[in-house]
């Protein structure tokens, strides 16, 4: 399919405007992403309907704890992302063609179908997930448009790192995204991830002036990005670009894909990440992948009565229909 968002440039050529790598590609070679090609001077995504995994998953996987909390999210993917991230969590199909020279797999479904399957596995919303949705953007927003026509939801599960031209696309049938803040140095982003912090921080900035729901994710990854200053002054754009009311989550680095030699986060350390988080204003601090912490539960900003009470992905929510509290009928932020 040919691809969205891309300009045609002398001699064949194209600039993709997908994400902000811009990439410059030339006739007969792909972007930094791998599955997007130039073929004769015209751009097309070879993703378009090779969806590589499927899977009903709690909302709270996402993870996303501020949307219709309880629920359950359709999730998709094809192959491919635009980071080179050497902590890559499900490598197997993010990096699959980087790493093997091009291979692409999956199998066909088209967007009315994703849909049609999302409502018959009672699913309220699909999630744009496992790999980067913004190098299948082309299947993710036509499966978005046709999910907003049948009341169903739609989430972004992303590095943040698309243009703000995709941003402008898909922000009226955009719910909530969850976005990766990978760390708070360029250097980490340089070094660890072969991109740049600064268009993540405009990404969020201009999620949240679209009024999408906006969560956000750091990987704390012990020695490399766990710093307390770093931390801080992570949390602290947070409270004044995005809001204090700005859920963040800080999840346990397991060893993967280039990185297998390092241990996973010790527990006092995330739970240190979140005391810093809240200490510089933040209402809704979570620890991730370490289920039985009490960095799980939602608590009323108002008066810090316990609202939403989770243990991994089982939740008791104690909310009142209107998404109140049911101490002090303080408003709860979030879509419920």
């Amino acid at each position: 399919m040919e691809a969205l968002l891309y300009e045609k440039l002398e001699k064949n050529l194209v600039q993709c405007r997908i994400c902000n790598h811009f990439c410059k590609i030339k006739d007969g070679k792909k972007g930094i992403c791998n599955v997007r090609k130039n073929q004769g001077g015209i751009l097309f995504s070879l993703v378009y309907d090779q969806v590589i995994a499927t899977s009903v998953d709690p909302i709270e996987k996402k993870p996303i704890f501020h949307f219709k909390p309880g629920s359950f999210s359709y999730s998709i993917a094809t192959m491919g992302c635009n980071f080179k991230c050497h902590f890559c969590q499900n490598s197997d199909i993010a990096q699959m063609p980087a790493d093997t020279k091009g291979v692409i797999r999956g199998r066909k479904i088209h967007p009315q179908k994703i849909v049609e399957q999302a409502l018959a596995a009672g699913c309220q919303s699909i999630s744009y997930t496992y790999t980067e949705p913004s190098v299948f953007f082309e299947l993710a927003y036509e499966t978005a448009i046709v999910a907003k026509e049948n009341n169903v939801s739609n989430i972004f599960v992303t590095n943040g790192y698309m243009s703000a031209d995709l941003i402008s696309l898909v922000a009226p049938f955009l719910d909530a995204v969850n976005v990766d803040l990978k760390a708070f140095d360029e250097k980490f982003y340089q070094t660890y991830c072969h991109a740049r912090l600064e268009p993540v921080k405009q990404t969020l900035r201009l999620m949240k002036k679209a009024g999408i729901l906006v969560e956000v994710t750091t990987l704390l990854i012990p020695g490399l990005n766990d710093d307390p200053k770093e931390l801080a002054r992570l949390a602290a754009f947070l409270v004044n670009d995005l809001g204090c009311e700005t859920p963040w989550h800080v999840s346990r680095f397991h060893p993967s894909y280039r990185m297998t030699h390092m241990g996973p986060t010790p527990v006092a350390a995330l739970e240190r990440a979140c005391e810093i988080g809240q200490k510089a204003g933040l209402c809704h601090v979570y620890t991730g992948n370490v289920p039985g912490l009490p960095f799980e539960n939602t608590r009323c900003r108002g008066c810090d009565a316990l609202v939403v009470k989770r243990h991994g992905y089982t939740i008791e929510n104690y909310l009142k229909e209107n998404g109140t509290c049911p101490v002090c009928d303080a408003g709860v932020f979030g879509i419920y």
